[in-house]
């Protein structure tokens, strides 16, 4: 299986409910470093995975609707808790109608998979791994 990763990065303000979040409960800041991995078993005519250009500008398209945004006033999230494992899911699902807009080049249409890992922080991050 090859894979190609691109990276950029969000900055978010949300919050959660339920004792378990402790004081993530009360409104607060999150960063988040977001590596989307693209995945094919095989080369598509040119020698690639996926045109790395487009991958990085759809991610950063991606990434543009979430930035500088408090996600606790976005209807898309309501009722919903934007935890690290939702917001890579919801990354995953936007790349993932890229991918079938044809967004990425034709070439893309070959991929398998894709995976986005958001990292909290150097010690922590979570992903969400899909289908294609």
């Amino acid at each position: 299986m090859f894979s190609v990763t691109v990276r950029d990065h969000i900055m978010v303000a949300h919050s959660f409910r339920g004792e378990v979040f402790g004081p993530a409960q009360r409104l607060h800041g999150a960063t988040f470093v977001v590596d989307a991995t693209f995945r094919r078993p095989e080369l598509d005519d040119d020698g690639i995975v996926v045109d790395i250009g487009l991958a990085t500008e759809q991610l950063k398209a991606v990434l543009g609707e979430l930035n500088y945004r408090n996600l606790d006033d976005e209807s898309a999230f309501a009722g919903v808790n934007t935890t690290t494992e939702v917001l890579a899911r919801t990354v995953a699902d936007r790349l993932a109608d890229a991918v079938t807009a044809g967004r990425l080049g034709e070439g893309a249409r070959g991929l398998t998979g894709i995976t986005v890992t958001l990292h909290e922080s150097h010690i922590a991050w979570a992903s969400y791994e899909r289908s294609l």
